[in-house]
């Protein structure tokens, strides 16, 4: 981890590695920061952005969530009797979709008390095509 910044005070370093693939240029990794949090019937998210940083003098990305607002979370009534349950409330915005690459760790810095979860998003096989008009 060398390369990279040390976290600033009250921040967090988390890392993950996606896996080799045959087509690399076909996926992209969706970078998911939030919070396990007491959560009712209604949908729930914090306001952020996700910005990409070069390690200096290697070249390499990483990224850096400087803060997020919220929770925020619709209003719908919920059915009477119904309890809180722990789920995952994401952070949402701009910045989370990268490019794939098994090659280097991604490296996520986040707020203390924040998680980082990816998933893998792969394209399709069917190839839209525009037309003039």
């Amino acid at each position: 981890m060398s390369p990279f910044p040390v976290p600033q005070p009250g921040f967090e370093r988390m890392v993950f590695q996606v896996p080799p693939a045959e087509n690399e240029v076909d996926l992209k990794v969706e970078i998911l920061i939030g919070k396990v949090m007491p959560v009712d019937c209604n949908r729930s998210w914090f306001a952020g952005t996700l910005q990409e940083g070069t390690a200096q003098g290697w070249g390499y990305p990483y990224y850096v969530l400087p803060g997020a607002v919220g929770p925020a979370s619709t209003k719908m009534a919920c059915p009477p009797g119904e309890a809180k349950l722990d789920g995952f409330v994401p952070v949402q915005g701009n910045g989370f979709l990268r490019r794939y690459n098994s090659r280097l760790p991604v490296v996520v810095y986040v707020p203390q008390g924040f998680d980082v979860r990816y998933r893998i998003w792969t394209a399709g096989a069917q190839i839209g095509q525009a037309r003039p008009r």
